[in-house]
């Protein structure tokens, strides 16, 4: 041990007077680099320590196991230890299990030889150690579940089914769906809304337009105090974001009133997409054009 201390001390003495020797830092743009350098330096020194260390210990090792193989001596059980065992043998002291034992279910060693199996193999035998009493417990609880399971779910039906589980939480996200897009529809307005040619965008469109439009543009779009909606031609933009934005503020002194707060976001995109499939129709008694061609 001493040896080793001494051959620690001998490589650590004069690295440390060259650290100590180092020139100072001339400037503060190498300071941080030489910091870490140095850092990086007594690392290297405690690892080539800790792995010289690690390296002596094992020679060490060997020296004695050598030794031991050239010059091998029995095992002699202290005295004090052979006292204690003779005691606990003539009082009759039986072997106290530990804690570990208790919770595997095992056997003493002192009673090995009661749990011996007849048959051995290159002399080594083999114990019918029982099987631990938490697992058997833990065996029958899985039996009892099993029982309370059957009876619960599929004796007295008081349980839902996967099945039916499923089906309640497919109408549930049903409702969810059509909630969020109820709220997601109150969020259009004329920079997010989308053109659509479905059914039904176009049917609620219609029916928005047969209750509020027909006065001004016409049953069929033709126009008649308002303009003609089914030619090509716009006074204030023929795309469905200018429609709907068009419908949303209205145009005040031409005689149109705006409509937001008469009709959600979501009825005036249907209606918006509903004057959008009139344009080509060409009812009768169509009034003249209005504004500038598009498309």
């Amino acid at each position: 041990m001493k040896r080793r201390l001494l051959l620690c001390l001998i490589l650590v003495l004069p690295i440390v007077a060259l650290a100590q020797g180092q020139a100072p830092v001339i400037n503060q743009s190498t300071a941080s680099g030489n910091i870490y350098t140095e850092i990086l330096i007594i690392v290297f020194i405690v690892t080539a320590l800790i792995i010289l260390m690690a390296a002596l210990s094992m020679l060490k090792a060997f020296r004695v196991i050598a030794q031991e193989m050239l010059h091998p001596q029995p095992y002699v059980i202290p005295e004090s230890i052979q006292a204690k065992e003779y005691t606990e043998w003539k009082n009759g002291k039986p072997e106290t299990p530990g804690i570990w034992t208790k919770i595997l279910g095992l056997k003493p060693l002192s009673e090995e030889k009661d749990i011996l199996m007849e048959h051995q193999f290159d002399g080594i035998s083999e114990l019918d150690n029982p099987t631990p009493a938490w697992f058997m417990w833990l065996f029958y609880g899985t039996i009892a579940f099993a029982l309370v399971y059957m009876v619960y779910f599929h004796v007295l039906d008081y349980g839902l089914m996967q099945e039916e589980e499923y089906e309640i939480e497919m109408v549930a996200a049903q409702e969810e769906r059509k909630i969020f897009l109820a709220s997601s529809a109150n969020n259009i307005d004329e920079s997010s809304v989308k053109v659509s040619t479905e059914a039904g965008t176009i049917d609620a469109g219609k029916s928005v337009y047969t209750a509020n439009c027909v006065a001004c543009h016409g049953d069929k779009g033709q126009g008649s105090v308002g303009p003609n909606l089914t030619d090509p031609y716009w006074i204030h933009g023929g795309t469905v974001g200018s429609i709907f934005k068009t419908i949303k503020y209205g145009v005040p002194e031409k005689g149109m009133i705006s409509w937001e707060k008469m009709l959600t976001p979501k009825q005036i995109s249907d209606l918006s997409n509903y004057i959008l499939s009139l344009k080509g129709t060409n009812p009768p008694n169509g009034k003249a054009p209005q504004g500038n061609k598009e498309g």
